[in-house]
């Protein structure tokens, strides 16, 4: 049998021929697989917090924003329809929702709401500033600060259509959210290619939330009992079960992130709590813009200063209203409102949660009443778990 004998010149230059088109080939993939990694061109918000938490201030901070759409708490929709379950079971109905939403397709709203609607339709649209201003309403510009009473009174009978053709023209989507009460829950949109969630984290000192649900306790009632399971049964939260589980979920949440947290939770979790922004508005609230790549504009800076600087604490008709309040006594009324016995109660119950998330606990009514003794601590890194506390206790 013959044999072909090649040069060695050649075998080089066909092996160099074929290194060199590896190396094309190797460059186009890689070229390809960045262009296919890249970030979507929307930046993804979720306000995660609890009912009472000073939540809808922070959303307001962030609708009225020119550059931002945002929707308070579309989830409302699933627990509405679905009351009968629990909140751990109705976990990825909402996750679903919430990613269809941040994505712009309120197509997922079909399941929820009547077939034919308009913006009014949907829970708390009026607090949206993007619903309130063109493309969804004629009646106002993206720059105007607007209010959730004009909004109702001019913009309520546009069509739903109007919330989709909206969101798709904005940079930013932000969602605050109630009803999550794992941050493992929110894995797969953190993971998802075609978002780009960052997730800011709002806790507020558990006694100052008793103290507000106080004022909202037949509005809660219906949360209640999905929260504790009760089959559609409405629950007033006499014994702080719910607090229990909120204050659970604060703790589980915050652990999650700065314990070990995987790769992809990476800078994209920001924990701010309610009694440091209302102490310190702009800097916190610039700290929150820097996180979510926004920039505070000069009107919003002067709208900040005022809503965070009215008279008083405000009334109990306000409790979901956002009005003009002196915010750090609202942070504080909850210790001339209290008694003593209802706060050793709460601390029994979020003790975890308050020690944790950097707040005092008051061993005496004398320490309750007296204002010159601060009870907020300065953010510490903490390493309390809830396995430790119950085996404390």
């Amino acid at each position: 049998m013959a044999r072909i004998r090649i040069p060695s010149a050649m075998v080089i230059v066909l092996l160099t021929v074929q290194t060199g088109f590896l190396l094309f080939m190797y460059t186009r993939y890689s070229s390809f697989m960045t262009r296919s990694d890249d970030k979507p061109s929307q930046v993804h918000i979720l306000i995660l917090s609890s009912w009472r938490s000073g939540s809808s201030f922070v959303g307001q901070l962030f609708s009225q924003h020119p550059s931002v759409f945002y929707l308070m708490e579309p989830a409302w929709h699933v627990w509405v329809t679905m009351y009968q379950n629990s909140a751990q079971v109705l976990h990825m109905a909402v996750r679903d929702l919430v990613r269809s939403v941040f994505r712009c397709d309120m197509s997922v709203f079909d399941a929820y709401m009547p077939w034919k609607r308009n913006l009014s339709d949907l829970f708390q649209w009026a607090v949206s500033r993007a619903l309130c201003s063109v493309p969804a309403c004629d009646s106002f510009q993206r720059t105007d600060i607007t209010t959730e009473m004009a909004c109702k009174t001019l913009c309520g009978r546009y069509p739903f259509s109007k919330v989709e053709e909206a969101c798709k023209t904005y940079s930013h989507v932000v969602i605050k959210e109630v009803r999550f009460f794992d941050l493992k829950v929110l894995y797969p949109l953190l993971t998802d290619p075609s978002l780009n969630l960052k997730i800011i984290h709002l806790v507020r000192d558990p006694r100052a939330v008793v103290k507000s649900r106080e004022q909202s306790v037949k509005a809660l009632a219906r949360d209640n009992g999905i929260v504790l399971s009760t089959n559609g049964t409405k629950v007033e939260d006499n014994r702080y079960k719910v607090m229990q589980e909120i204050c659970r979920s604060h703790v589980q949440i915050y652990e999650t992130a700065t314990l070990k947290p995987p790769n992809f939770l990476k800078d994209r979790y920001l924990m701010i709590r309610f009694e440091d922004l209302v102490r310190d508005p702009l800097s916190e609230i610039s700290e929150m813009y820097k996180f979510a790549d926004l920039s505070l504009t000069p009107v919003l800076k002067s709208w900040i200063y005022n809503i965070t600087h009215g008279q008083g604490p405000g009334k109990k008709k306000e409790a979901f209203k956002i009005t003009s309040r002196d915010a750090v006594s609202v942070s504080q009324a909850w210790r001339n409102v209290l008694s003593f016995q209802k706060i050793k109660k709460i601390q029994e119950v979020c003790k975890g949660a308050i020690n944790m998330l950097g707040y005092q606990l008051v061993d005496s009514e004398k320490e309750q009443r007296d204002l010159s003794l601060d009870l907020v601590l300065p953010r510490r890194q903490n390493q309390f778990s809830w396995s430790s506390f119950n085996a404390k206790h």
